[in-house]
């Protein structure tokens, strides 16, 4: 099994009516084996959350996160073209949904963060599917807002300063939500060819909307 093999269908699944006679076929065909494998994926990944909160798994920390994270992510892109992409990604997506456990536990009383993730989720991928418009132009400036989020990220948690946790939080949701809009016309218009790749993308941009939201959800809602 070939993951960049643009006539590979694994899965019988239908595309969004919008994409049904205006994309190009090799689109088409990425387009629907990425959103089939998110949907697994997203599956997979809730239910091995749902188990860490049924079980009251502890947090795995911030160095085995990153490691985790980093280490499973290099694994999905040296094998993206392999048979041992889609075990990596199950790998990736079921450790990142274990690390949500912890914060659900936390958050249980605020469903807003998922009823918004998905709201967004479908707004933007609407917006792209029905346009076409290209937003490659957003990448660069995506990615480093990324790595300056992360850098602030990391100085709000050892630093202990939760104004700057906030503020974090908020510019997350907005990279995120902007790098929705950047991957799906990424497939849309031809730039991703690789059904993997484009799921992986995805799934990081929805988990990292959806925990930035939760700590919005959270911070807000609390009575301290």
């Amino acid at each position: 099994m070939n993951p960049s093999d643009k006539s590979l269908t694994p899965w019988p699944v239908a595309s969004p009516a919008a994409t049904g006679s205006t994309l190009a076929g090799g689109a088409h065909k990425v387009l629907r084996n990425t959103y089939a494998l998110l949907s697994m994926t997203l599956l997979f990944a809730a239910g091995v959350a749902a188990a860490g909160v049924a079980w009251s798994l502890p947090a795995p920390g911030l160095v085995l996160t990153l490691v985790g994270y980093f280490g499973l992510l290099f694994a999905v892109h040296k094998l993206q073209n392999s048979a041992w992409a889609l075990p990596a990604v199950f790998g990736l997506t079921g450790f990142m949904g274990y690390t949500l456990g912890p914060v659900l536990n936390k958050t249980l009383a605020l469903p807003g963060g998922a009823a918004a993730t998905g709201a967004i989720f479908l707004a933007l991928s609407a917006y792209v599917l029905s346009t076409k418009r290209d937003f490659s132009w957003m990448g660069g400036m995506l990615f480093a807002g990324m790595v300056v989020a992360i850098m602030a990220g990391l100085v709000a948690i050892f630093f202990e300063m939760p104004a700057l946790g906030l503020a974090v939080s908020a510019m997350v949701a907005l990279l995120s939500a902007g790098l929705i809009l950047y991957e799906t016309s990424q497939i849309v218009n031809g730039g991703e060819t690789n059904y993997v790749m484009a799921t992986v993308s995805l799934f990081v941009s929805l988990f990292n909307l959806f925990t930035s939201l939760l700590s919005l959800f959270g911070l807000g809602g609390s009575n301290d």
